[in-house]
């Protein structure tokens, strides 16, 4: 039933991005590929994926990404749409984060000695910013934007030589988070919240402008942000949450943790005055058990009857991405690309995305199908 289930997926997934591609043999070979991505397979490069193929050259599989005549953007869209059709829910969070792809060399597009959170250190890299969809069905990747440093948008030259066009100019993290945003919305995705971490919650603009669009959100943010007190005052955050009382603090679990629930002190405190109708602002704290001197920040804005638990949910809901960019990688090849021009990252990291949400989505399904044979027993 399981093999079926995937399977089945598969030809639907494909059928979906078909007409995406002018010619049946980039078509094909697309299926390959994501099919390759899956297949367990130790390393997942041109050569392994054109073997797993059939094919006796990796020519094949390094031309739908370089030069094929498919539309990359396309599939992207129909990826998200696929995740939406299956997972999509109206409590839905589209959760924001970046990851990095460690390379060697100069040549890739994008890379250079910067911090990647997947090392932990500052590495020679690529980084990828990511948009994520979760729901109580399942999370999976729906959009994606590769980070180019400065240098490499004020060396045209050299950003030619990778394929970068001439009109892709320096985008911060967070304006591509927007971006990516901005699709989300202009799709009508159903969704309630919107998470990131630090990098991107310190970050005033993309506060702003989510209430500009009346998105809810729940954005990690540093000890020191300046907060708006009711009173009209400004704050640091620590200060703020150091003058609530005992009794404003809940112990509340956000979710199974690999070593059983996530349990955390939460407490939260009102900011801002002039509150919109129907909106609320907050300042979110979470604070770990066995050390009580490590508290983690929240800028908080969203439904006026929003709770403690609520906003306290939605923070622990910025793990999924993780989560996503882990299986991404370990199942899907999302790291496992040998390639240096800009759409060829786009092009192996798309049809990667594709590959997890088919997965994502088979298991979900395999899921509802186990709960309707049990109930049924």
């Amino acid at each position: 039933m399981v093999v079926d289930v995937v399977m089945d997926q598969l030809d639907r997934v494909h059928e979906r991005i078909a007409g995406r591609f002018t010619r049946s043999e980039p078509r094909a070979r697309a299926r390959e590929y994501v099919s390759g991505l899956v297949a367990g397979l130790e390393r997942k490069n041109g050569w392994t994926l054109a073997e797993q193929a059939g094919e006796v050259s990796p020519d094949g599989m390094q031309r739908l990404l370089r030069w094929a005549d498919w539309d990359i953007d396309g599939v992207r869209d129909d990826v998200r749409d696929y995740v939406i059709e299956h997972l999509g829910e109206p409590g839905g969070v589209l959760i924001v984060d970046d990851t990095g792809f460690l390379k060697k060399g100069v040549r890739s597009a994008g890379v250079q000695r910067q911090y990647s959170g997947t090392a932990g250190r500052i590495e020679n890299c690529q980084i990828g910013t990511f948009l994520a969809y979760a729901s109580p069905q399942g999370h999976a990747l729906i959009d994606r934007e590769l980070y180019l440093p400065e240098p490499w948008i004020a060396d045209r030259d050299r950003a030619r030589r990778a394929g970068i066009p001439d009109d892709v100019e320096f985008e911060t993290k967070p304006r591509q988070a927007m971006a990516m945003l901005a699709r989300a919305f202009e799709a009508g995705l159903p969704f309630a919240w919107i998470t990131a971490d630090e990098a991107y919650g310190q970050v005033k603009y993309l506060r702003a402008w989510l209430e500009e669009h009346d998105a809810a959100y729940v954005l990690a943010t540093k000890v020191n942000d300046l907060l708006t007190t009711i009173e009209g005052s400004e704050r640091r955050a620590d200060e703020l949450i150091a003058d609530l009382p005992g009794r404003a603090w809940r112990r509340l679990s956000v979710g199974a943790g690999a070593h059983g629930p996530r349990e955390y002190d939460w407490a939260r405190v009102p900011i801002r005055s002039g509150w919109r109708p129907g909106r609320g602002y907050w300042l979110l704290a979470r604070r770990s058990i066995s050390d009580p001197t490590e508290i983690a920040y929240y800028a908080c804005y969203g439904p006026r009857r929003s709770t403690l638990l609520d906003l306290a949910w939605i923070a622990g809901t910025r793990w999924r991405i993780e989560e996503c960019f882990q299986q991404a990688k370990n199942e899907a090849g999302l790291d496992q690309y040998q390639v240096r021009s800009w759409r060829a990252w786009y092009a192996h990291i798309t049809l990667s995305m594709l590959a997890h949400a088919w997965l994502a989505v088979s298991r979900t399904l395999v899921a509802k199908g186990e709960l309707v044979s049990a109930s049924q027993a």
